[in-house]
């Protein structure tokens, strides 16, 4: 009986091998009754699983049954008593009845057992379940009883499952590879050449088998099979009762079989294999020295153009394609003749060196010829890419070159001219590596006729050497020409730079004589205090007119200079009708305003002159002092002088000007006039010289 067959009354707990013993070492089954009704045929059928399991040995030793009815009533308690006398009457020793709190009538009770004591022919006893101890070690019992067993019930049932599986399952494999085993060693030489089929396949995976029984030898070994990790356990499948001699048994024997099943696949296989081999390798050498041969001979060009080099690039992928499911044939055959070489027999390895050495060679000069090719054509690829990179660089230099210079100021030509530079210098550096990459291929372009298969390809190699010196040569020239049209417009750039820089020199001359002008006007009022100041003044003031004179020449000899560039570059000067008037009008201006500071400073210096000589006391010439018309000149140079401090400077186009503030004038002004105030007074004292010594 299987405990898959009757796993649903099992999973009820109607009965249990909980791993105790009695004292007298006899196993102890356990019923647990409860409230409901307990069927008794389910009760026997349990009963019957459970004695199966323990050897002879063991059931010689008798049972202690524990019937637990603290949950039942007193006559479902005796069906169950008078059931084990017909399940297992002679395995049976002690009947222990667990009796409730309140319990049943004793005198029927008793009478019944004592009454029924030879018939049953084991000893019955009720008993508390604290009591249960006199009979049974507390070790022995389980939590429900007071005891420190601990049992799991669906732990055990789960791994008895396990033990019966694996022995139903180990005992038909080994039937199944004894029988395949026994065939292959009785087999006639033909049957030996043919390979295993599904036939000769046993019917589960004895790697499968062998882990779930060397997995169920650990549990049994640990003592763990239907316990828990932390309690005190015992297992009903231990080798008291034969589980682990019968799973190490099964296992010994698995394991010699399927040794013997290992080798005879293997000996059929490594047959079949060699045969497969034999022929794959001579698919893979009559295909690569045949057509792969063919297509390469036939591919010998380069290419014009990054198109054309491209599109022979695709065509070869496609060859590299096909050659590449030859190659992943040849890498396996390659692994596969290793492994034979490696555990096969000495008659196979001499053909199967031949074999690899003869694959080998095929292979790696076809994989050679096919990478010479790649390399060739990506050389190509490159050099066509730089002549096309390098041309539109060219063109572009040269649209520069054809277009006329326009800019609108020096900055730019400055700008314009660098952008030119900077793209003869890319040209230079790509024509330089035109040359490398040109050189290259043709270096890679001498060594084609190695792989050539013994074609001449002289005439096709001078063709492509033709064509690429003939590009390398175009560029060339191309460039020098570009580098002549560069020379001529470099000149003709720093031409327009000079003649921008003129220009703004010039405009700049303008503004200095605008801010020399300006300055006379706002800062140059003072007429001094007395002669001598006066004269320094003048002279300062001449200085300052050389200044603006030096700076007015400067800007005419730039729009000289304006004027020859411009027809040296026939183009129209703007300063020509802006600059010049504008610098002429300018020091025309300032022309007009030093000439009115100069009238000033020169009256200034007659009338301070004049008037210290009068004032100063001076005896010695008394016939000069008391000349009238000194002081009347006095008089008069004063006062011409204070008018013409109120005029403006009025310039050639009506236009009015002052020196400095009113408050500037007003107070040189008032200087003069204390000055002529103090010659009018020596003139009175002069006069009348007793009236001002009285008052004195």
């Amino acid at each position: 009986m299987e405990a898959s067959v009757i796993l649903p009354i099992l999973k009820k707990k109607l009965a249990f091998l909980s791993g105790g013993k009695d004292r007298r070492s006899g196993l102890i089954l356990t019923i647990p009754l409860c409230l409901e009704q307990t069927n008794m045929d389910e009760l026997s059928v349990t009963l019957d699983y459970l004695l199966s399991i323990p050897s002879e040995k063991c059931k010689a030793r008798g049972f202690t049954v524990i019937v637990d009815g603290r949950k039942s009533q007193w006559n479902v308690v005796k069906t169950v008593v008078l059931m084990l006398q017909n399940v297992v009457p002679a395995e049976v020793s002690l009947v222990c009845v667990v009796k409730p709190d309140e319990f049943w009538d004793k005198k029927v009770t008793h009478f019944c057992f004592w009454k029924e004591k030879d018939r049953l022919g084991f000893e019955v006893i009720l008993v508390s379940a604290n009591k249960l101890t006199r009979y049974i070690e507390p070790c022995q019992l389980t939590e429900d009883f007071g005891g420190s067993l601990t049992y799991d019930h669906m732990d055990w049932l789960n791994k008895r499952l396990v033990f019966e599986k694996f022995t139903k399952e180990s005992t038909s494999l080994l039937d199944e590879l004894a029988l395949i085993n026994n065939g292959s060693d009785k087999g006639n030489q033909q049957e030996k050449e043919r390979s295993v089929d599904l036939n000769f396949l046993p019917s589960v995976d004895p790697e499968t088998v062998l882990q779930t029984g060397h997995e169920l030898l650990s549990e049994l070994q640990q003592r763990r099979f239907n316990g828990s990790d932390g309690g005190v356990s015992w297992s009903p499948m231990d080798d008291e009762l034969l589980a682990q001699p019968q799973v190490m048994k099964l296992l010994d024997s698995l394991r010699e079989q399927y040794t013997r099943y290992q080798e005879v696949c293997r000996q059929r296989s490594k047959r079949t294999q060699l045969e497969e081999i034999q022929q794959k390798v001579m698919q893979v050498v009559n295909w690569l020295e045949g057509p792969g041969s063919e297509q390469l001979r036939a591919q010998w060009g380069i290419g014009d153009s990054i198109r054309a080099s491209q599109a022979l690039q695709q065509k070869h992928e496609e060859i590299e394609s096909q050659h590449s499911e030859w190659f992943a044939v040849y890498v396996e055959l390659n692994q596969q003749i290793a492994a034979l070489l490696n555990a096969g027999d000495e008659e196979d390895l001499v053909e199967l060196k031949s074999l690899q050495q003869q694959l080998s060679d095929v292979c790696y000069r076809q994989a050679s010829q096919l990478e010479f090719r790649q390399n060739l054509l990506q050389a190509a690829l490159e050099f066509h890419g730089v002549a096309q990179d390098l041309s539109q660089q060219l063109d572009g230099l040269l649209g520069m070159l054809c277009v006329d210079v326009a800019p609108a100021d020096g900055a730019s030509i400055q700008q314009t001219l660098k952008l030119l530079e900077e793209k003869l210098k890319s040209v230079d550096v790509g024509l330089q590596g035109l040359r490398e990459k040109g050189q290259g291929l043709l270096d890679q372009i001498s060594n084609q006729a190695s792989w050539a298969y013994g074609k001449d390809v002289t005439i096709e190699n001078k063709e492509n050497v033709d064509h690429i010196q003939g590009v390398m040569e175009d560029m060339q020239l191309r460039k020098q020409r570009c580098e002549d049209m560069v020379d001529v417009r470099r000149l003709k750039m720093l031409q327009m730079v000079q003649l921008f820089k003129c220009e703004e020199d010039a405009a700049q001359a303008v503004e200095w004589l605008s801010e020399l002008l300006d300055a006379l006007l706002k800062t140059h009022i003072r007429l001094g205090d007395d002669a001598q100041e006066t004269k320094v003044l003048l002279e300062k003031h001449r200085k300052f007119v050389d200044v603006a004179q030096s700076t007015y020449d400067y800007g005419r000899q730039l729009l000289q200079a304006t004027v020859v560039l411009c027809q040296s570059l026939r183009c129209t000067s703007r300063s020509s009708g802006d600059t010049l008037p504008r610098l002429n009008r300018v020091w025309k201006q300032f022309t007009i305003a030093s000439e009115e500071r100069v009238h000033r400073l020169e009256m200034a210096i007659a009338f301070h002159s004049n008037a210290e000589k009068i004032l100063q006391d001076c005896p010695e010439e008394p016939e000069a002092i008391n000349d009238e018309e000194q002081f009347d000149e006095i008089e008069a140079v004063g006062k011409s002088l204070l008018d013409r401090l109120t005029v403006p400077v009025v310039y050639p186009d009506g236009t009015e000007q002052y020196f400095g503030s009113p408050s500037d004038m007003a107070s040189t002004a008032e200087h003069i006039r204390d000055r002529m105030k103090l010659v009018s007074l020596k003139r009175q004292q002069l006069r009348h010289p007793e009236v001002m010594t009285t008052e004195s």
